[in-house]
C-alpha cells in the first residue's frame, strides 16, 4: 500500500495552510470575540480552488475529491476551525444536489457556490429531532405545481448568510416512517422564511449557526431534489461522506494543539529545567501524537475508499467518532500544558478547547456513531 501523498494533494495541503495563516489567522481572535462570520474570506477561499474541492470541475469544483477535501479541512482547522468551517462548508446541502440533483439544478445552484458567489445551507436538524432524522416533522403539502412547506429548523450551518437552503421534509406522510421525506431546494429570501442567529455559541463563534421557521413557503415542484419519498436515504449518504470531513477537522485542530504544546514545553522553564524535560509533560506529548497518527490513518483510508469507489461507511463513521475523541483529549492535554496560561484568551489553546467539543456532537453525535459501528458489527 502506498501511504503517501500525491503530489497535487502536497500541494493542495500546502496552500491550503499558507492560505490559513496569512489569511484566516490574523482574523481568528476577533472573529471568536465578535461571532463574526467571514464573506470576504470565503469568496478569497473560492478564488483559490478551496471551496466545493470535492465538487466535480465540470459544475464549478477543483475536482480534488472526498480526500483532497479532507487536506483543505484539516489544514484551515490547525489555525481557525470556526472560520475554516465557513469555507468548506459553504457548500453544505450542495451534496445531494451533485450526488441526486438535475442538471439544471446542478448548473444554478451549485457552480455559484463554487465560485464564491453563493452560499448554501443544508436545513435538516429540529429543536425536537437532530439525531433522530426519522423524527423530522417538517412539512412540505403539494399545491398545484408548486410545495408548501411549514417547519422548524435548528443549528442549521450558514443560517443567515446563506442564498438558500437544501431542506428535509415529509411530502409523503402515508408512507412508512423512511420513506416519508423528500429534499427540496428552498431560496433564503422566500417569503415565509424566517432566519434568526443563535448567539453565545461555546465554540466555532465565527461560524454561522441560526433557526429557520418556514411558515407558507411556496417554491416551485422542480426544486425537488432525487426522487420523492427517497429523501430519508439521500440523507443517510450525505452523513456517510461528510463524517471524514469531521474527523479532518478534529485532526486539524489536534494538530494544532500539539504543535503549540511541544513548542511551548522547549520554552518554557519550570524548576530550572524546559517543561518538555519532565516525564509527565513527555507522556502527554507522545500520546496526543499517538491518537493524531491513529486518527490521520482512519481518516484518510476512509477517504481514499470513497473516493476509488469502495467505500467503508462503517470506517468512516469510526473516523469521525475517534476524531471527536481526539481532538477533545488533545485539546485538554493542552490546555494542562500550559497550565494558567492555557486558560487565557492570550494563548490559542483556550479556543481550541471550546471549538474541539463540537466535534463529538455535530453531523452525528459520538452516540450515533457507535450505534452506525455496532450496527454493521451485529449485521456481519
Amino acid at each position: 500500500m502506498d501511504y503517501n501523498l500525491t503530489e497535487e494533494q502536497s500541494m493542495l495541503r500546502d496552500m491550503a495552510y499558507k492560505f490559513a495563516v496569512k489569511e484566516i489567522a490574523p482574523l481568528s481572535a476577533k472573529c471568536d470575540a465578535e461571532e463574526a462570520y467571514t464573506p470576504e474570506l470565503v469568496k478569497l477561499a473560492a478564488e483559490n480552488g478551496l471551496v466545493g474541492s470535492w465538487v466535480p470541475e465540470e459544475y464549478g469544483g477543483a475536482g480534488a475529491g472526498i480526500m483532497g477535501n479532507a487536506l483543505i479541512t484539516e489544514q484551515l482547522s490547525r489555525v481557525d476551525m470556526g472560520i475554516g468551517l465557513n469555507i468548506v462548508a459553504a457548500t453544505f446541502g450542495c451534496e445531494a444536489i451533485v450526488l441526486y440533483g438535475s442538471e439544471e439544478q446542478k448548473e444554478q445552484y451549485v457552480r455559484p457556490v463554487c465560485e464564491g458567489k453563493a452560499i448554501s445551507a443544508g436545513a435538516y436538524t429540529e429543536p425536537n429531532a437532530g439525531t433522530d432524522v426519522a423524527g423530522y416533522g417538517t412539512r412540505a403539502v403539494k399545491d398545484g405545481g408548486d410545495y408548501i412547506i411549514n417547519g422548524q429548523k435548528m443549528f442549521i450551518t450558514n443560517g443567515t448568510v446563506c442564498d438558500f437552503f437544501l431542506v428535509q421534509a415529509i411530502t409523503n406522510p402515508e408512507n412508512k416512517r423512511h420513506a416519508r421525506f423528500s429534499q427540496i431546494i428552498v431560496p433564503a429570501d422566500a417569503p415565509g422564511v424566517t432566519r434568526t442567529k443563535i448567539h453565545g455559541k461555546m465554540g466555532i463563534r465565527s461560524s454561522n449557526t441560526a433557526e429557520i421557521s418556514f411558515e407558507d413557503v411556496r417554491v416551485p415542484q422542480s426544486n425537488l431534489v432525487g426522487v420523492e419519498g427517497r429523501g430519508f436515504y439521500q440523507l443517510m449518504h450525505f452523513f456517510d461522506t461528510t463524517r471524514p470531513m469531521i474527523a479532518a477537522q478534529a485532526l486539524g485542530l489536534s494538530q494544532a494543539c500539539l504543535d503549540t504544546s511541544a513548542r511551548y514545553s522547549r520554552e518554557r522553564e519550570v524548576f530550572g529545567a524546559p517543561l518538555g524535560s519532565f516525564q509527565l509533560t513527555q507522556k502527554k506529548l507522545a500520546e496526543m501524537a499517538i491518537r493524531i497518527e491513529a486518527l490521520r490513518g482512519l481518516t484518510y483510508r476512509a477517504c481514499w475508499l470513497i473516493d476509488n469507489g469502495t467505500p467503508d461507511y462503517t470506517l468512516a463513521a469510526m473516523a469521525k467518532y475517534y476524531g471527536g475523541e481526539t481532538a477533545v483529549f488533545c485539546a485538554d492535554k493542552a490546555v494542562e500544558i500550559h497550565g494558567g496560561y492555557g486558560y487565557i484568551e492570550e494563548y490559542p489553546v483556550q479556543k481550541w478547547y471550546r471549538d474541539a467539543k463540537i466535534l463529538e456532537l455535530y453531523e452525528g453525535t459520538k452516540e450515533a456513531e457507535i450505534m452506525t459501528i455496532g450496527g454493521a458489527l451485529m449485521r456481519k
